[in-house]
């Protein structure tokens, strides 16, 4: 076998296949919407031409946003998968292995990997968009001209969703494989970082406030300003995640109980904090997102009822509204699957990891039931402190982009709370956590103890 062989690396194929789903969905994700507008392009000449620019715009950048969220989910898959066979890299690397001949096997996994993923999300898009296509076609909504199959810019997305995966396996990969400690916990942040974090969520909380300020004013310039101080805050919280999560996580775990398995899925949640960061940040972003749109949209609701129209004017405008919201919310929920998909890839590895350990607590009277449960309120604890975190954060983000907007028509504050959006978040986490934790947990138990132990 070469050195370069992927198998020396990461064993099966198995242990990347959440790459080849999260490059797949976003591949599928690029190739619908980009289809979609160029049908809508090419209809151009018979219908409004400029709503097939505006889903262009609108798709490059939620394009953009999903390709960031599945960086980080690979990112954190890639290196979760390394950090669990590090007793084995370190082992390749005494008998001669260089840290290069370990990165090109798994950056060639990867890619490979990715492709396929790529390709067969590829198709699925188009061929969905196709299909709406030619139902449109026959039901009189889009004229029956000559139309593209397969547009150019679906394999360029293609071709960055894999690109993406390369790069955030190299990124994710360096530390583990140069020979630095395997052990995510010894990985502190330096100074430097810490700093970075302060300043960003610093400048980012400035500009939020001054967009509030310029919104009050009528000032045009109060979303923009609104856009960069949360992209600035975001970036802080991405920065210095490591430092906030891990306690995030252990106050959410400690509403879980005091019996044997929660008390075990406590510890184990935060025992080790680089893990719960990859498990729990990409599910974070997702949510935020996702509640950041709905909040918004019902803070501007909240702001037009306030405008003195009639009833007829606002039935109107809150049917716009409403539409707008789910459009959007459509658009962004590919980034909330693709964490999903991250999360339950992350858990399931990390059980499958604790074989042994699980085996010692089979060997000293815990049951299989307290097993199931342990990682039951270890997956809720962590996909619990990405719900309340990206709740908190989009509502605020919300409400302040709806104030940096409409803030000069608009007397008071409006805070976009809507109930069944919100619901319907919790209730998702809720799924989220039970589904991360229903594989591995029949996983873990159905090895018996003696076999168990016996894992190296």
């Amino acid at each position: 076998m070469r050195a370069t062989d992927r198998r020396l690396t990461v064993g099966s194929m198995r242990e990347l296949s959440a790459v080849g789903i999260v490059c797949g969905l976003a591949a599928a994700y690029g190739g619908l919407v980009l289809t979609a507008a160029d049908v809508l392009g090419a209809a151009g000449e018979h219908t409004d031409g400029a709503l097939a620019v505006v889903l262009g715009i609108v798709a490059t950048v939620f394009i953009m946003i999903a390709l960031f969220v599945s960086s980080l989910v690979i990112a954190h898959g890639v290196d979760t998968v390394i950090v669990g066979r590090a007793q084995h890299l370190q082992m390749l690397r005494l008998v001669g292995a260089s840290a290069r001949q370990l990165r090109v096997s798994l950056l060639r996994g990867v890619a490979q990997v990715a492709a396929i993923g790529a390709g067969v999300g590829l198709v699925v898009g188009v061929g969905l968009a196709d299909i709406a296509r030619v139902s449109l076609v026959s039901r009189g909504v889009l004229p029956d001209i000559r139309y593209g199959y397969l547009p150019p810019t679906t394999l360029i997305a293609a071709s960055a969703v894999v690109v993406t995966a390369v790069i955030a396996t190299h990124l994710g990969s360096r530390r583990v494989l140069s020979g630095a400690p395997a052990d995510p916990s010894a990985n502190r942040l330096h100074w430097l970082r810490r700093t970075v974090a302060v300043v960003a969520l610093g400048v980012g909380a400035l500009l939020l406030a001054a967009a509030c300020l310029l919104g009050e004013e009528g000032s045009s310039a109060g979303f923009a300003v609104a856009f960069l101080g949360t992209a600035l805050t975001c970036l802080g919280l991405l920065i210095g995640a490591p430092l906030v999560v891990p306690a995030a996580v252990a106050a959410v775990s400690a509403a879980l109980g005091r019996g044997p398995a929660a008390t075990l899925a406590r510890k184990n949640a935060v025992a080790d904090p680089g893990r719960t960061t990859r498990s729990t940040i990409g599910l974070l972003i997702g949510v935020t997102l996702v509640t950041t749109v709905v909040a918004g949209m019902s803070s501007l609701q909240d702001s037009v009822d306030r405008w003195g129209l009639t009833a007829e004017q606002l039935a109107d405008n809150r049917q716009g509204l409403e539409m707008m919201t789910w459009v959007l919310a459509g658009l962004i929920g590919i980034s909330v699957v693709i964490a999903a998909v991250g999360f339950i890839s992350t858990m399931s590895l990390t059980v499958v990891r604790r074989t042994r350990e699980i085996g010692v607590l089979r060997a000293l009277g815990f049951t299989a039931r307290q097993v199931r449960g342990s990682i039951a309120c270890e997956s809720l604890a962590l996909s619990g402190t990405a719900m309340v975190g990206g709740l908190v954060l989009g509502i605020v983000f919300g409400a302040i982009g709806s104030q940096s907007l409409l803030g000069a028509l608009t007397p008071g504050f409006p805070i976009g709370v809507p109930p069944a959006a919100l619901l319907a978040i919790v209730a998702g986490t809720v799924g989220l956590a039970a589904a991360a934790a229903v594989v591995p947990s029949r996983r873990a138990v159905s090895v018996p103890p003696v076999d168990a132990l016996a894992v190296v």
